[in-house]
């Protein structure tokens, strides 16, 4: 088996992990989760993130042949396509995208002509699917219950599960997005925890508890002896009622409302309007008190 060579980029502002996964062979790489920079006060997006990684990606002489999303985030808006443009490497996500797409469909009460059949990316995968990045194969794991969307990529030893894990002081992620389930979490993060003990696991936020330095990376088995939320001997009934108690705590993302309709998109922004510009649209009410 052939295992990647990783590089972690953190983005301060949303707390976001992002990845750069390489094969040392061929130089084969790929981009998990990139994040497309976004001021809320201003209105106006940028992409100095999505630089750090081109340009780590030159320094290194790799070759992008995909950028892959775990699922359509609540607290970033994904570069995929500005990354797409730049590499010519295809973008993916898991197929249950459209799931999400139809629910935020009507929560934004977009137009009859907005596709919600994924087709803003260029694969969709099914779970279980494998694909290769140079001699690394890659396996699709579905991991639904944060978002019905989401997915995991275990390439070789190394496993990105972004919205599922935390690190093992922090425990899991949210369930209380629309879509999102406590029990089909619990379900999954079990299926990831029985991967072999000594595969990393990287994730995709860290809020660096305690004020400590964020940190991103664990392995399966530190999970499963030190997890708050779902180490070993934690039953399924204990962690639904842990998780939906401390969401019950938990405001929206601050940049929710903005994030999924660009997301919902694959990353694209809306289309100009008569004038030229974009406009996101935001629902007024609809969310207060939180869902």
């Amino acid at each position: 088996m052939t295992n990647p060579i990783v590089k972690a980029f953190h983005d301060s502002a949303t707390g976001s992990w992002q990845y750069v996964f390489h094969d040392p062979r061929t130089r084969a790489a790929a981009i998990v989760d990139p994040v497309l920079d976004y001021d809320p006060n201003a209105g106006a997006t940028a992409t100095r993130n999505a630089e750090r990684l081109l340009a780590y990606v030159a320094a290194e002489q790799l070759d992008v042949v995909w950028i892959l999303d775990t699922h359509p985030h609540a607290d970033h808006f994904s570069a995929a396509p500005w990354l797409k443009e730049r590499t010519g490497a295809p973008t993916a996500i898991g197929e249950k995208v459209v799931e999400v797409q139809k629910l935020w469909k009507k929560l934004y009460n977009l137009p009859e002509s907005f596709p919600t059949d994924g087709s803003q990316w260029d694969r969709l995968f099914a779970d279980g699917e494998h694909f290769k990045v140079g001699d690394i194969t890659v396996e699709v794991m579905f991991t639904p219950g944060h978002t019905l969307a989401s997915i995991a990529y275990v390439a070789g030893d190394a496993a990105f599960v972004h919205d599922t894990l935390m690190m093992p002081d922090s425990g899991s992620s949210r369930a209380d997005f629309p879509g999102g389930d406590a029990g089909a979490l619990y379900d999954n993060l079990s299926r990831i925890l029985a991967l072999p003990d000594e595969t990393r696991v990287f994730i995709g936020h860290d809020y660096a508890p305690g004020g400590r330095e964020p940190l991103c990376e664990s392995t399966v088995k530190q999970q499963r002896e030190t997890n708050i939320h779902i180490r070993d001997g934690f039953a399924r009934e204990d962690y639904i009622a842990r998780r939906n108690d401390r969401d019950a705590t938990l405001p929206l993302p601050r940049l929710m409302l903005a994030a999924l309709q660009v997301n919902i998109r694959g990353g694209r922004l809306p289309e100009p309007e008569k004038d030229g510009e974009r406009y996101l649209k935001i629902p007024l009410n609809r969310f207060d008190g939180k869902f």
